[in-house]
């Protein structure tokens, strides 16, 4: 199933800044991460249909994304 790309766009916006705010980096680190990461892919492709979950669960991936990443 596709989301719609301005509702896609919206969830992105919101992602990105509880990242953001949860790992205390800056706006600008946040998205940078964000627009590299499997997560965006996933949402982007619709795998799993990432894009019906909670922002919570996504920033929740994206943070453990960001975790692993950093070891």
């Amino acid at each position: 199933m596709q989301a719609d790309k301005t509702l896609l766009h919206m969830k992105y916006a919101r992602v990105v800044a509880m990242f953001a705010e949860q790992q205390g980096l800056s706006m600008e680190e946040a998205l940078d991460f964000f627009y590299h990461s499997e997560t965006y892919q996933e949402l982007r492709e619709g795998i799993a249909d990432l894009h019906c979950r909670s922002d919570q669960y996504v920033t929740d991936e994206l943070i453990a994304e960001y975790r692993e990443s950093r070891t």
